[in-house]
């Protein structure tokens, strides 16, 4: 027994032993580290416990390091740094790039096939001709061809709203589910040229309509793939659902056989893509299927997590909701229709959804690696030499909340984003599409789908919040993304 707690002991002091210059590498460096470091474990213990989101937990960590441009964390027993100077932002995501041009978010390729060759995800020459192929797809041009798609969809939405509302007079839904109907057909219908049936009363069987898991299970694993790597080499865990790659490499492998037996003319996007992808009769079918999965995560799930919380606060607040409604009503008649130039000329629904951006962001935090030893200097004198390998996070949510540079942060004020007061906006503290050589290729095609189906359902019918929402807000644990805990319920009643 004397042996064996000796034993125990000695192998603790070297556990000890190990742990403590691990942990003391912040401090030994002059940076502050965020309270609440666990042994092994770091500062993770409450995302994997699932007490907290990360994106919450890095906000919280961001206010209370309000006094300094940078500090430090441990995942696991590996430093993070964390910037949240919105200079050393800047220099992160845009004026140095070149020193930071690796995302975070790393994939196996043998794990994640698809994913690993998404232009999200990529890097070097590859991201380069990936990034140049998407910026020709939603070029001004190739929008209004896409537009009628989001056009057809607004439709269906139309006439799944009116089918609704037969029986009651109002329409009890989670906005995050009906709004992955909206996205998800306009994916299929814009994105591959083909029916989505998200409208149907099974689509929850469709991928279209199906959203990433957020089970405990699932969410753990998204927790190991995004910020331990390593152990995922081991474990070897899929971040994108098996059923999900499956649904889009035969999606993709069927659509070619039929295009290539049709010569009719195609305007989708993976026309498109196609077209680029060809060598002289030999299509990549894997790399075709990567831009439609990529097509998947950054046009429906995202976009519908934006709607969700757009709307959310339109029912929250329907004063904006009804001035929103007359500037549609009004654009709508003088355009003659629900057009690609009047969704344009929307600018008070720009506003709004800028708004929304700020205070519900769908992404809450920024992941980078170092490539090329750099010093970082911030406004308050501290200094860090970073070395390559190093990671990089930049809070969204402390940066889109901070009252350094928003008066009355937690208000939803869309003239915040008026032509006047837009122009005194600090750079760096809003990055609702990210910034620099990385920024978002899809936003465009995001807000041309976003604006058409708020579009639709404000010219025709009202939002109002129902008691089912759990105020305020809380996001979810369980999910990557912006989620809120019990679901975002509305009551739609036609106007």
């Amino acid at each position: 027994m004397f042996a064996f707690l000796a034993l125990l002991a000695s192998a603790f002091s070297l556990l000890c032993f190990y742990l403590y210059p691990k942990h003391n590498y912040w401090k030994r460096n002059g940076i502050p580290t965020v309270r609440g470091c666990v042994p092994l474990l770091g500062h993770m213990l409450p995302m994997i416990t699932k007490r907290i989101n990360f994106a919450e937990f890095m906000r919280l960590a961001y206010e209370e390091h309000k006094d300094h441009s940078m500090f430090g964390i441990y995942k696991g027993t590996r430093p993070v740094l964390i910037v949240r100077d919105p200079n050393l932002v800047k220099i992160v995501l845009q004026s140095n790039f070149s020193n930071f041009y690796e995302n975070g978010r790393k994939v196996i390729p043998e794990i994640d096939p698809l994913l690993s060759k998404s232009p999200l995800l990529t890097y070097g020459e590859e991201w380069s001709t990936g990034r140049k192929h998407l910026i020709h797809a939603f070029s001004n041009v190739r929008l209004k061809i896409l537009f009628a798609a989001a056009s057809g969809v607004c439709r269906k939405f139309e006439e799944f709203l009116n089918g609704r509302l037969k029986t009651s007079n109002k329409y009890e839904v989670d906005l995050k589910s009906l709004f992955a109907r909206f996205t998800g057909e306009v994916v299929a219908n814009g994105g591959l040229g083909i029916e989505g049936y998200c409208f149907e009363d099974d689509a929850g069987a469709n991928a279209f309509h199906n959203v990433l898991g957020n089970t405990f299970a699932e969410s753990l694993g998204t927790i190991i793939t995004f910020h331990y790597p390593n152990i995922n080499r081991l474990l070897k865990l899929h971040f994108l659902p098996k059923s999900i790659d499956r649904f889009f490499r035969n999606v993709v492998s069927e659509n070619l056989k039929i295009r290539r037996n049709d010569s009719t003319p195609r305007n989708d996007f993976l026309q498109f893509m196609i077209d680029l992808e060809k060598t002289g009769d030999v299509i990549d079918e894997e790399r075709v299927a990567a831009h439609a999965v990529s097509l998947y995560l950054d046009g429906m799930e995202t976009t519908s997590i934006t709607l969700n919380f757009i709307c959310h606060e339109l029912a929250t607040n329907p004063e904006i909701q009804e001035k929103l409604r007359k500037e549609v009503r009004s654009t709508i008649e003088k355009h003659g229709g629900l057009t690609f130039d009047a969704l344009k000329d929307m600018t008070y629904m720009n506003q709004v959804i800028s708004e929304s951006q700020r205070l519900h962001s769908a992404v809450g935090f920024f992941q980078k690696i170092c490539t090329e030893e750099f010093v970082l200097e911030g406004s308050d004198g501290l200094t860090y030499r970073i070395k390559p390998g190093m990671e990089v996070n930049i809070s969204i949510f402390g940066l889109h909340t901070d009252p350094r540079y928003w008066v009355n942060p937690d208000v939803f004020d869309p003239e915040r984003f008026n032509d006047e007061r837009k122009q005194t906006i600090e750079k760096m503290t809003f990055l609702p599409f990210g910034e620099g050589p990385r920024i978002c290729v899809g936003m465009r095609m995001a807000l041309l789908q976003m604006k058409a189906c708020l579009a639709t359902l404000l010219s025709n019918y009202k939002l109002e919040l129902s008691p089912r929402t759990q105020l305020p807000l809380k996001i979810s644990p369980h999910y990557f993304m912006s989620e809120p805990v019990g679901g975002n319920w509305v009551y739609i009643s036609k106007l």
